[in-house]
């Protein structure tokens, strides 16, 4: 795997678009991209309309160029696959191609990501395009990694409800499943009459009369999620063998639902990721929190909701001594909020910092020159519309990445995270305003508000050499990932279970025996009641505390009570449980789920700190990086942090 330039620090780069400006301009740009300190620029993810503008018929001569003029700067080329964006002469002439949406309406030509991965059609073309470009640069000297594609299942992209997938659906559940007893039974199809007694019958879960049954709905999405990674599979072999010694990444999205990234990444060298810190606040604070919070951190965004992604895209790769990219980094306000703010000043400096202490290798701002046309033109870039430097632009010109050095991060606690999970969890929420991401990212921010460093990793993954582990969501449990966390558990390690766990089994039903299935030896105890709470209905909880929008209980089977509820319908039930270092958190409530935490870090002998709000830390290297987040300066351990900022402490 090659990197671009010594891999000794974090290396920036940009996203830069030569086909959207003059050829005149491209040297200038290149010469002054070096100058900022950048070491590569990302080229052509959305070009295929240039790079083949008729059938067959190729124009590589304007990226020939554009590779010559990176290389005369010593720049190095992360080069893509344009195939997020099928031109209209494909489309056009294969309207099959296209995807449907949940209604079962064709999403048609005009924008980007308009492809059924399904279609045979359209795989070939990838293979086509893949290839030409692999001949083409693959052993070019400036192109030092390739980029598949653009942002997988964005805009709900991820998976296609007719057409191709539609067709290819049934062939998928008859090579699970074998027969259709065995599907039917699997699906509980019994249920409401939904039996099915030939594979044609069965259709994509869209446009039932009320909710489609989960099981079919959980099928669906592991069926659109092999495909993804299918397809990705073909390019990543096509530019292995066509480009040697060259890394392959792809850059996934913030907090995105679509597929299971596990398994698309599987054939990666890296991950890299896509990180807007202001959009996302919009999309994705947490739930109760208002519009208070979005208010206070809009000019930065959440520091965890950040984080929580570094670290996700950190493991996905290579496990807890992996590392990623940021592939695009916001540099200025974006677009495609509700509200789009200026950053704050400091901000694309934090998010840099931020980014290199959970792990990145690799930092790359979006874009280099605003766009002047079509759908971006309110999207920022390092230079504004009339080629003048924009306020990102200063920040990056007094960053100074000899500062951050690479290496591991070393994590002595494990979030367990899980795709499965995730789609059964928000398929059947109970309660509208809990998701498998808000009630997963409380668990996160509880620690890290505790200056906790964290590996984010698969709920299916070997667990030892962690002190203390956190499944907060993991809501499907097989038999082997009991075995797993319960091997680990008698290796020493503690078990922070959220409510709902091990509710589901691997076809989407409950278990016979009922929640904790295979884990009910091992946490000692069965559920008894679940509630779901309405916004402003709370049930207290003993020792001061109150549970929002989800309260379980159980019933002891070895097990004993840290604290019970008090009054309502779940008075004097037990809330918290424990049985040897397995604990059961079954209230919603952030206060509860921090304090439960802080006490099992000190158990397992893992060092935490109380820290103020907005003020985080990460280590890496040797190096621990204090960062705050506040639009004002705050006084910690005798010293002033001014406002969004970061300080770099080097161990002793």
């Amino acid at each position: 795997m090659k990197h671009p330039g010594p891999s000794l620090h974090l290396q920036l780069g940009v996203c830069d678009y030569p086909e959207h400006v003059p050829p005149e301009r491209w040297s200038a740009y290149a010469r002054q991209q070096r100058e900022l300190g950048l070491t590569f620029v990302r080229l052509a993810e959305f070009a295929w309309s240039r790079l083949e503008p008729r059938p067959g018929e190729y124009d590589w001569a304007w990226l020939d160029r554009a590779l010559e003029v990176a290389a005369a700067e010593g720049l190095g080329v992360v080069l893509c696959t344009p195939t997020a964006t099928p031109p209209a002469w494909l489309i056009r002439a294969h309207p099959e191609i296209l995807p449907h949406d949940q209604e079962g309406r064709v999403r048609d030509f005009g924008s980007r990501r308009h492809y059924d991965f399904a279609s045979p059609v359209y795989r070939e073309h990838s293979r086509r395009i893949t290839r030409a470009l692999a001949e083409r640069y693959g052993r070019h000297p400036a192109v030092v990694g390739w980029q598949t594609d653009n942002e997988f299942a964005c805009h709900g992209t991820g998976r296609s409800y007719g057409g191709a997938s539609a067709e290819a659906f049934p062939g998928w559940l008859r090579q699970k499943y074998g027969t259709l007893e065995a599907l039917n039974a699997a699906w509980g199809n019994v249920f409401w009459s939904m039996e099915y007694s030939d594979w044609a019958q069965i259709r994509p879960p869209v446009l039932t009369v009320t909710e489609p049954n989960p099981a079919h709905v959980l099928d669906y999405f592991r069926f659109a999620s092999d495909l993804i990674r299918d397809f990705q599979a073909e390019q990543v072999a096509i530019l292995r063998e066509g480009s040697p010694g060259r890394f392959v990444t792809h850059n996934f999205m913030i907090f995105e639902s679509g597929f299971d990234h596990y398994e698309v990444a599987r054939e990666l060298d890296f991950a890299s990721w896509d990180n807007y810190p202001t959009g996302m606040l919009e999309f994705f604070a947490p739930p109760g929190t208002g519009e208070n919070l979005k208010t206070r951190y809009a000019r930065t965004g959440h520091p965890d909701l950040v984080a929580f992604n570094h670290d996700l895209y950190r493991g996905l790769v290579g496990g807890s001594g992996g590392s990623f990219w940021v592939m695009e980094q916001q540099c200025g306000q974006v677009n495609w909020a509700p509200y789009n703010p200026l950053p704050a000043d400091g901000a694309v400096q934090l998010w840099t910092a931020q980014a290199w202490a959970h792990g990145a290798d690799g930092v790359s701002y979006f874009r280099w020159r605003a766009a002047t046309m079509a759908q971006e033109v309110l999207h920022s870039g390092l230079l504004r519309h009339d080629e003048t430097p924009d306020r990102g632009y200063a920040e990056v010109a007094g960053l100074d990445p000899h500062q951050f050095p690479l290496g591991e991060v070393r994590a002595r606690v494990a979030l367990l995270h899980d795709y499965e999970s995730l789609w059964l969890y928000d398929e059947q929420r109970h309660s509208a305003a809990l998701s498998y991401w808000a009630q997963t990212v409380a668990y996160y921010a509880a620690l890290r508000s505790l200056g906790v460093d964290v590996d984010v990793t698969s709920a299916k993954t070997d667990l030892s050499g962690y002190a203390v582990i956190v499944a907060p969501a993991i809501t499907l449990v097989t038999v082997q990932m009991a075995q797993q966390w319960g091997a680990a558990l008698a290796g020493g390690a503690h078990l922070v279970c959220g409510p709902r766990t091990a509710f589901r089994t691997p076809s989407g039903a409950t278990w016979e025996e009922g929640q904790f299935g295979p884990l009910t030896s091992l946490v000692g105890a069965q559920l008894q009641q679940y509630d779901s709470l309405r916004p402003g209905l709370t049930q207290a909880v003993s020792g001061g505390y109150a549970a929002q929008l989800w309260a379980e209980s159980y019933r002891l089977r070895g097990a004993r009570a840290t604290h019970t509820y008090e009054g309502g319908p779940l008075n004097g039930q037990p809330a918290v449980i424990r049985q040897g270092n397995a604990v059961v958190v079954g209230a919603h409530s952030p206060p509860l789920v921090r304090d439960v935490l802080r006490g099992v870090l000190d158990e397992a002998g893992v060092p935490h700190t109380e820290l103020p709000e907005g003020v985080r830390l990460s280590r890496r290297a040797g190096v621990t990086l204090v960062q705050n987040w506040n639009p004002e300066p705050v006084i910690w351990q005798g010293r002033t942090l001014p406002p969004v900022s970061f300080e770099v402490h080097h161990e002793r």
